[in-house]
């Protein structure tokens, strides 16, 4: 990395502390970033971008933003719980309206990359069970959206096109029998489709406590397995052992995240553990790493996001209790650095809960609860890890 780039690269880190004179990075520019090898010490470095999105159109709030996905044209897709917009936000819907503003947006929404609303669809219809707490959303290689709903008295997961035609349901009422159950959910949170196998993997965990396949075309159930690729055992204790580390099994709540590698790893945050546990995609277990052990109330490993180079080096974690995203080497799970802080202003968090990744390396980062609000993280390069301290 050249003296320049560096100095960029720390100005703009510095950036996102507080400070605004600092130069920026060209859209032209962000490949030649992505295939510069670091060096020894150094890891990616992002810079908000206060000006992403823009405003939304047609009088539009959103409320719990809950999960995002980069597609492969690079459009940002989101989906929000438009039932949680309170008669404040939300005043320009009451009868008779209070406020000039606002309306509940539709749950999903589509970005483009200049953070301009594309489209939006969903919620309740006839052929399909909208979930009343909308959690999860991802974007196979076909184009489908699945949309992942986690609510109290069961949950599903849902298979449209692009433009909102529903096309499969997975899972409905009612909480069925626990971890073991191969017909209903306990509450899923994220899914994730193996194209090749035309498998989707579900995190079943803020109720269960496991990993479960089905068939992507019939949503036929293939197979599920719990923490150590072991079969559940929802009576198991879980939480810290003498020896430091959780117990084998996933704690309840804990299966919150989940994604797959190109090379066939399959990454899940154990939450309330503060635990990411990798698998083969047959439930082989291989490999664990604990982040932030230190982290009490609901945990620190909440979603992923992979870097978008061949080799996908770094592994992105949102953790929605200290408010971060960790950055760890993928190879290792070794932590290299974290950046974020807990706040309402711009590049801080409140209940980073899911995060995405687009092919320019630009992070996004989704906030449930408090935050409800999607923010970008423009990546400029690569830095000494000191900073992000």
């Amino acid at each position: 990395m050249n003296k320049s780039l560096v100095a960029l690269v720390v100005c703009s880190f510095v950036g996102l502390l507080g400070v605004v004179s600092c130069s920026q990075v060209s859209g032209d520019a962000t490949s030649d970033l992505l295939q510069q090898q670091p060096a020894e010490g150094e890891v990616p470095i992002f810079e908000v971008d206060p000006t992403w999105p823009k405003q939304l159109p047609n009088n539009w709030i959103v409320g719990v933003v809950s999960g995002v996905y980069v597609d492969d044209q690079d459009h940002v897709w989101i989906v929000q719980r438009a039932g949680s917009v309170n008669t404040t936000e939300g005043a320009a819907a009451t009868d008779p309206p209070a406020a000039a503003c606002c309306l509940p947006a539709p749950p999903v929404l589509e970005f483009d990359q200049d953070g301009r609303v594309v489209q939006g669809w969903g919620g309740p219809s006839a052929e399909y069970d909208w979930p009343e707490s909308e959690h999860g959303i991802y974007l196979d290689e076909e184009d489908h959206v699945w949309v992942v709903g986690n609510d109290d008295t069961g949950g599903r997961v849902l298979k449209f096109t692009r433009d909102g035609r529903f096309l499969l349901q997975i899972g409905g009422e009612g909480t069925g029998g626990g971890s073991n159950d191969t017909v209903s959910f306990g509450r899923p949170a994220q899914a994730w489709v193996d194209h090749e196998s035309s498998e989707v993997f579900v995190a079943d965990g803020e109720l269960n406590r496991r990993v479960i396949v089905f068939d992507t075309e019939t949503g036929v159930y293939k197979r599920h397995w719990g923490g150590h690729g072991e079969e559940p055992d929802d009576s198991a204790p879980w939480g810290v052992t003498p020896d430091g580390w959780p117990s084998g099994q996933f704690g309840p709540g804990g299966v919150h995240g989940l994604a797959i590698s190109r090379d066939k790893k399959v990454y899940v945050t154990d939450r309330n553990n503060n635990r990411i546990q990798v698998f083969r995609t047959d439930g082989t277990f291989l490999e664990e790493v604990l982040v932030a052990p230190w982290t009490r109330g609901v945990g620190s490993a909440f979603a992923f996001a992979f870097s978008p180079d061949p080799d996908q080096r770094f592994l992105y974690m949102a953790d929605g209790t200290n408010q971060r995203v960790w950055i760890l080497s993928r190879d290792q799970l070794e932590v290299l650095a974290w950046f974020g802080h807990p706040g309402r202003n711009v590049g801080q968090f409140l209940r980073a809960h899911d995060i995405a990744v687009d092919s320019g390396g630009h992070l996004f980062v989704a906030e449930a609860n408090e935050g409800r609000r999607i923010q970008r993280f423009s990546f400029k390069g690569f830095g000494p890890a000191a900073y992000y301290d």
